[in-house]
């Protein structure tokens, strides 16, 4: 059980108040990570503001669902990995594929394929890739430009997976049906 607050609108920081009541707006709930990263405002907003740019890129809500889901698995992080889960399935990202990232397999739909493999790899290496890595990234019909964009989605991911990590927030209710260990 954690021993970080999770914070809500009322109680928060008053710099977080307005990314709490942002993250409110997109999800309906405060996500409880969001709710304990709100004690930092630095956290918080840094996390918002590139979460907001990630939504304005140039992957699909699935794809990056994908990649979030990747990254949490990748970190070992149990509470993104429910919520990326659900959040995928909703955006249409089949369950087998799902199922395939949680197991740290490869998805059968080649872009989620792609992106998942390239993203387990910037993790894994600590950004450093092989040709090969790239080349089957652009193979499934990705541009360079994406691949920096994916050091975005990482930078949000690692601030949330590495929060969850610390601070064990409890799994809502809604996402109990996802629970993932490592």
């Amino acid at each position: 059980m954690s021993t970080y607050r999770i914070h809500s609108i009322e109680s928060a920081p008053e710099k977080s108040k307005s990314s709490l009541r942002g993250l409110k707006g997109a999800f309906g709930i405060i996500p409880n990570i969001a709710g304990i990263m709100a004690a930092s405002p630095a956290l918080l907003n840094g996390f918002v503001g590139v979460f907001r740019e990630v939504h304005a890129g140039s992957f699909t809500e699935g794809q990056i669902q994908a990649l979030l889901l990747t990254n949490a698995v990748t970190n070992r992080s149990a509470w993104p990995v429910a919520f990326h889960s659900a959040l995928a399935l909703k955006e249409g990202v089949t369950a087998a594929d799902v199922q395939a990232i949680r197991e740290r397999r490869a998805p059968a739909e080649p872009k989620l394929a792609a992106l998942s493999a390239l993203t387990r790899a910037l993790i894994d290496g600590r950004g450093k890739v092989d040709a090969r890595a790239l080349d089957a990234f652009r193979a499934a019909g990705f541009e360079d430009e994406q691949v920096l964009e994916i050091l975005a989605v990482l930078a949000a991911s690692t601030m949330t997976n590495y929060a969850s990590n610390i601070a064990e927030p409890a799994l809502e209710e809604m996402f109990q049906t996802h629970a993932w260990s490592a």
